[in-house]
């Protein structure tokens, strides 16, 4: 069951959920005041300058009443009102803020705040913002103060994550009743800054079915006995490394190893005999004949290449009857041959896709522009039209499998903007999946720790520039066994 704090909703739901909670009798938007002032009295100093930006709708009612509680708590709170045309719920907040002595004012001041509440718009914005709410957001974008957004920062669409025309770039959001998933995926977490969930005291009964997830598979599934030997741990193949490019597929099968797969088998073009940094690998050529040995898990495209020979072994490799991981080059292999698509819904053993948006645009024959616009249409309609998993990755990876919520990532960092990292989480998948991980939930738990690694390491260096494949493995592996000793006993 997905619990309020990680369910993701559609728009319907929401409203519904909206709706659910006011016919209970929760008074949603003196809850979310509460919630907002008590976050601002959390981290903003007693008694420093706050500008609040109202809009006409129920996010600009949330900051009124937000507004009442910060001055009643010592605040010096002004309120900026720029369309006085307002709903209800708004006209009775203003009210309130009169009756305690505060001012409203329609256009900004020459001084700055030291801090900006942005309650113009949330989650219902349906249109991109021009004319005067483009100049005014430009100008609440240039003050040089930190800035909260209510529920979602203005103009930025909240199940995409892409602006509408222009957004206001918040440094925190607090989140109400739900997460959204605009707030991790595509352009969210540049416009969002540190993010936080205000549940407003909304009962889960409440709630209706979420449509996705930001829930994070345990590792448990994992734990060792100690009565335990290599061959208990899986097989991994990788096939790729057309000659010249060797490199990505010994990546991906350290990248096994060292996430625990028992044996790793990597199979290039090259004549290869050892990897020096990592002897355990055993390296065989896959040119003659595909000899590829049985394994629990096998991943092709690493260096793959685009040849006839690289298309005959994708073909060879969809009649194989284990799981199978599709990156990189098998994945434009695959995008160009219909024969290949079709050989691919047919097969009744798990699969996954694990496209980067260009990728994924090439699947589905449109732009990248067009996958980027709408991540999470996007990854369900490549399940749905390859009849397999997907894990689309990017700012916010997606993770989706027909008739199952899809799943979102809510972890990352730009450190991980650097050649070679997708081949590292696919052979971390296929380690987590020879170890007996469910698909959805290894590739799941792969992407997440590989996420986690990058954030390590821009905390620990004090930013993103730098990282290497052989330090994401050390974080990754030293983050997994961290969450193996967090997981408890194993189950005998």
């Amino acid at each position: 069951m997905i619990t309020p704090e990680h369910g993701l909703l559609a728009l319907p739901a929401l409203r519904q959920l909206e709706q659910n909670a006011e016919a209970a009798g929760l008074q949603l938007m003196q809850h979310a005041a509460q919630a907002i002032a008590g976050w601002c009295q959390a981290h903003i100093p007693h008694g420093a300058a706050i500008l609040v930006a109202a809009g006409p709708g129920n996010n600009g009612g949330d900051a009124i009443l937000a507004a009442c509680l910060l001055k009643q708590a010592g605040y010096a709170v002004e309120v900026l009102l720029p369309e006085p045309r307002v709903n209800a719920a708004v006209a009775a907040a203003l009210q309130h803020w009169q009756a305690l002595g505060g001012s409203v004012r329609p256009t900004l001041g020459d001084t700055p705040p030291a801090w900006l509440l942005d309650g113009l718009f949330g989650v219902g914005l349906s249109r991109p913002l021009g004319g005067a709410w483009l100049h005014l957001i430009r100008r609440l974008n240039s003050l040089p103060c930190p800035k909260l957004a209510i529920d979602i920062p203005s103009g930025l669409d909240a199940w995409t994550g892409q602006p509408r025309g222009i957004a206001l770039r918040a440094s925190h959001t607090l989140s109400l009743l739900c997460p959204k998933p605009g707030l991790y995926t595509a352009q969210g977490r540049d416009y969002c800054g540190h993010t936080s969930i205000a549940l407003l005291d909304c009962p889960p009964t409440h709630y209706p079915q979420a449509s996705g997830s930001i829930a994070v598979p345990q590792a448990l599934a994992l734990k060792r006995r100690h009565s335990s030997h290599k061959g208990s741990y899986g097989s991994v193949s990788v096939i790729g490394g057309a000659r010249g490019m060797s490199g990505a597929a010994i990546l991906a099968g350290r990248a096994a190893l060292a996430l625990g797969a028992g044996k790793v088998f990597v199979h290039t073009q090259d004549a290869l005999l050892l990897d020096p940094a990592t002897p355990e690998l055993m390296l065989r050529s896959w040119q003659d004949g595909m000899n590829v040995p049985a394994a629990n898990v096998m991943l092709i495209g690493p260096g793959l290449g685009l040849s006839d020979q690289a298309h005959q072994a994708l073909d060879a490799l969809l009649l194989h009857d284990n799981t199978l991981v599709l990156d990189a080059d098998a994945l434009n292999l695959l995008a160009a041959d219909s024969q290949l698509q079709a050989r691919l819904r047919q097969r009744s053993y798990p699969t996954l896709l694990t496209p980067h948006p260009s990728e994924a645009a090439r699947l589905l024959d449109c732009s990248t522009e067009q996958i980027q616009a709408d991540r999470i249409a996007a990854a369900r309609q490549l399940a749905q039209q390859f009849a397999c998993t997907v894990l689309l990755k990017g700012s916010g990876t997606l993770l989706a499998s027909s008739g199952q919520p899809y799943r979102l990532l809510v972890h990352g960092s730009p450190a991980l903007a650097v050649a070679g990292q997708g081949d590292l989480l696919g052979g971390a998948i296929c380690a987590l999946l020879a170890q007996g991980m469910p698909l959805l939930d290894g590739a799941h738990l792969a992407a997440d720790l590989h996420a986690c690694a990058g954030e390590h390491y821009e905390t620990a260096q004090g930013g993103p520039i730098g990282l290497s494949a052989s330090t994401t493995l050390q974080l990754m592996s030293h983050d997994l066994n961290q969450r193996l000793k967090q997981a408890g006993a194993p189950a005998f």
